[in-house]
Protein backbone atom coordinates (compact mmCIF):
# COMPACT_ATOMS: atom_id res chain seq x y z
CA UNK A 1 0.00 0.00 0.00
CA UNK A 2 1.30 3.45 -0.90
CA UNK A 3 0.08 6.88 0.19
CA UNK A 4 -1.19 8.91 -2.78
CA UNK A 5 -3.36 11.77 -1.42
CA UNK A 6 -3.72 13.58 1.89
CA UNK A 7 -5.97 16.47 2.74
CA UNK A 8 -5.24 19.57 4.76
CA UNK A 9 -8.08 21.76 6.05
CA UNK A 10 -8.11 25.30 4.68
CA UNK A 11 -10.60 28.12 5.00
CA UNK A 12 -10.62 28.87 1.27
CA UNK A 13 -9.16 26.36 -1.22
CA UNK A 14 -8.76 28.97 -3.97
CA UNK A 15 -6.73 31.31 -1.74
CA UNK A 16 -4.83 28.31 -0.33
CA UNK A 17 -3.95 27.20 -3.87
CA UNK A 18 -2.42 30.62 -4.55
CA UNK A 19 -0.37 30.50 -1.32
CA UNK A 20 0.76 26.90 -1.74
CA UNK A 21 1.86 27.44 -5.34
CA UNK A 22 3.27 30.99 -5.22
CA UNK A 23 4.85 30.99 -1.75
CA UNK A 24 5.34 27.42 -0.60
CA UNK A 25 6.59 26.16 -3.96
CA UNK A 26 4.07 23.43 -4.72
CA UNK A 27 2.75 22.87 -8.22
CA UNK A 28 -0.83 22.41 -9.35
CA UNK A 29 -2.01 18.87 -9.93
CA UNK A 30 -5.68 19.74 -10.30
CA UNK A 31 -7.43 23.10 -9.98
CA UNK A 32 -11.10 23.78 -10.63
CA UNK A 33 -12.24 27.11 -9.14
CA UNK A 34 -15.88 26.47 -10.06
CA UNK A 35 -15.81 23.25 -7.98
CA UNK A 36 -13.73 24.83 -5.18
CA UNK A 37 -11.17 22.08 -5.85
CA UNK A 38 -7.44 22.50 -5.43
CA UNK A 39 -4.85 19.72 -5.36
CA UNK A 40 -1.12 20.44 -5.24
CA UNK A 41 2.02 18.33 -5.26
CA UNK A 42 5.66 18.91 -4.42
CA UNK A 43 7.68 20.37 -7.27
CA UNK A 44 10.49 18.08 -6.07
CA UNK A 45 8.29 14.99 -6.57
CA UNK A 46 5.46 15.67 -9.05
CA UNK A 47 4.45 11.99 -9.05
CA UNK A 48 4.50 11.81 -5.26
CA UNK A 49 1.84 12.33 -2.62
CA UNK A 50 -0.73 14.99 -3.52
CA UNK A 51 -2.31 17.42 -1.07
CA UNK A 52 -6.02 18.18 -1.33
CA UNK A 53 -6.64 21.70 -0.01
CA UNK A 54 -9.87 20.70 1.72
CA UNK A 55 -12.49 23.38 2.47
CA UNK A 56 -13.26 23.18 6.18
CA UNK A 57 -15.50 26.17 6.83
CA UNK A 58 -18.60 25.04 8.70
CA UNK A 59 -17.44 21.42 9.09
CA UNK A 60 -15.95 19.32 11.87
CA UNK A 61 -12.54 19.94 10.27
CA UNK A 62 -12.80 23.64 11.09
CA UNK A 63 -12.85 22.80 14.82
CA UNK A 64 -9.88 20.48 14.35
CA UNK A 65 -7.94 23.14 12.44
CA UNK A 66 -8.69 25.84 15.03
CA UNK A 67 -7.79 23.55 17.94
CA UNK A 68 -4.48 22.48 16.38
CA UNK A 69 -3.59 26.10 15.59
CA UNK A 70 -4.40 27.31 19.11
CA UNK A 71 -2.37 24.45 20.59
CA UNK A 72 0.61 25.44 18.39
CA UNK A 73 0.60 22.01 16.72
CA UNK A 74 1.72 21.52 13.15
CA UNK A 75 -0.91 19.90 10.96
CA UNK A 76 1.65 18.57 8.49
CA UNK A 77 5.44 18.19 8.35
CA UNK A 78 7.52 18.65 5.21
CA UNK A 79 11.11 17.51 4.81
CA UNK A 80 13.62 19.82 3.18
CA UNK A 81 17.36 19.66 2.43
CA UNK A 82 18.19 22.95 4.21
CA UNK A 83 15.77 24.40 6.75
CA UNK A 84 17.60 27.70 7.18
CA UNK A 85 17.65 28.42 3.44
CA UNK A 86 13.97 27.56 3.07
CA UNK A 87 13.01 29.71 6.07
CA UNK A 88 14.86 32.68 4.58
CA UNK A 89 13.01 32.14 1.29
CA UNK A 90 9.62 31.88 3.03
CA UNK A 91 10.28 34.92 5.21
CA UNK A 92 11.20 36.99 2.13
CA UNK A 93 7.79 36.02 0.68
CA UNK A 94 5.99 37.24 3.81
CA UNK A 95 5.27 33.84 5.37
CA UNK A 96 4.88 34.09 9.14
CA UNK A 97 7.50 31.97 10.90
CA UNK A 98 6.89 30.44 14.32
CA UNK A 99 9.53 29.73 17.06
CA UNK A 100 13.22 29.99 16.33
CA UNK A 101 15.05 27.03 14.89
CA UNK A 102 14.96 23.93 17.02
CA UNK A 103 17.65 21.28 16.82
CA UNK A 104 16.40 18.15 18.57
CA UNK A 105 18.46 14.99 18.37
CA UNK A 106 16.60 13.86 15.23
CA UNK A 107 17.33 17.01 13.17
CA UNK A 108 16.84 20.70 12.51
CA UNK A 109 13.24 21.90 12.32
CA UNK A 110 11.01 24.98 12.47
CA UNK A 111 7.32 25.85 12.19
CA UNK A 112 5.51 28.44 10.08
CA UNK A 113 1.95 29.48 9.30
CA UNK A 114 0.55 28.69 5.86
CA UNK A 115 -1.79 31.72 5.86
CA UNK A 116 -4.77 29.36 5.52
CA UNK A 117 -5.29 28.61 9.22
CA UNK A 118 -2.59 25.97 9.71
CA UNK A 119 0.80 25.60 11.28
CA UNK A 120 3.23 23.56 9.19
CA UNK A 121 6.64 22.24 10.12
CA UNK A 122 9.87 21.91 8.18
CA UNK A 123 12.30 19.18 9.08
CA UNK A 124 15.77 18.93 7.64
CA UNK A 125 16.45 15.61 5.96
CA UNK A 126 19.40 14.87 3.76
CA UNK A 127 18.95 12.49 0.83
Amino acid sequence: MKLSLVSIPVQNPLEAHEIYTSKLGFITKEFSPELNLAIVVSSDDPQGVSILLEPCKGSFAENYQTSAFQANLPIMIFSIQNVETELARLKALGVKLRPELNNPEWGLMNMFEDGCGNILMLEEKHA
